[in-house]
């Protein structure tokens, strides 16, 4: 007769941890490398003003970097993308809160959101620069209404996580609504509000390069759009990349360190 012994579970050391790390990093830097070579044959067999070498735009982002207001255009870009990320927060996350605790609420205002969200960012853009002009307001508004309903329906999703024992006891004790928000509601949802702001995070980066193309003087859009309009094609490619790396490492390096910090209860309590 055969008997069947439960698994053993299977911890992983620090050095098998180190080794995962070790061949995602080789994996990344082998598709980069691929990337790299594809661009280099493509633009072998294409006029530089279709697609510029590697090199070439490397030497157009060293000449960017020299210049005075490369620094200053990224940080207006980064501000505003932070300003619009800001208020979209302040708006989706009390808003999904309030909407996930109330379904008559929910249900009242799911058109509205439907709406929002099926409006385009270039015509957000438009409207934002018919009411605020060349100014800060129109990208910041951009980013604001392209992010808060991202925000907001995350936020409004997670609080379906929330436990009925929880908010049974809330009810068996009398606990105010403002208390049950704040001490049941908000924790269970704030890893779901994590996930809409880093998925915001990406679509403000790219909504407003759309926003300062049309409606800003100043910023890496705006810079964008003049390269552009010379045919610059390397600056356009180093601009754009600029973006992109820093993107990646706000990502890497601040939004998902601090989504292991604030949530590592989390793992320690799964069995």
């Amino acid at each position: 007769m055969l008997v069947r012994t439960p698994p053993r579970l299977i911890r992983r050391t620090p050095v098998s941890r180190l080794g995962t790390r070790a061949g995602v990093l080789l994996q990344r830097l082998a598709l980069l490398a691929l990337a790299l070579a594809a661009w280099q044959l493509g633009s072998l067999h294409a006029p530089s003003f279709v697609l510029p070498s590697p090199a070439r735009v490397w030497h157009a982002w060293l000449g960017l970097v020299a210049t005075p207001s490369f620094a200053a255009d990224l940080g207006i870009t980064l501000g505003r993308i932070g300003a619009g990320l800001a208020f979209a927060a302040l708006v989706g996350l009390p808003l999904g809160l309030l909407l996930g605790a109330s379904p008559r609420l929910g249900r009242f205002f799911e058109p509205v959101l439907t709406v929002t969200n099926t409006v385009s960012s270039a015509i957000w853009a438009i409207f934002a620069l018919i009411w605020f002009g060349l100014s800060n307001w129109t990208t910041i508004f951009v980013v604001f209404m392209t992010a808060m309903p991202l925000i907001l329906t995350n936020v409004w999703q997670g609080t379906r996580t929330v436990s009925a024992e929880h908010l049974e006891l809330a009810r068996t004790f009398r606990m105010p609504r403002h208390k049950v928000l704040t001490k049941i509601y908000l924790p269970t949802i704030l890893p779901a509000f994590f996930s809409g702001a880093r998925l915001a995070l990406g679509f403000g980066a790219r909504v407003v390069l759309v926003a300062e193309s049309l409606g800003a003087s100043s910023g890496i859009g705006y810079r964008l759009r003049q390269a552009a309009d010379l045919v610059q094609t390397d600056q356009v490619f180093a601009w754009t990349l600029t973006l992109v790396a820093l993107m990646i490492g706000l990502e890497t390096l601040v939004l998902k360190p601090a989504e292991r910090r604030l949530f590592a209860w989390k793992k320690a309590a799964q069995p």
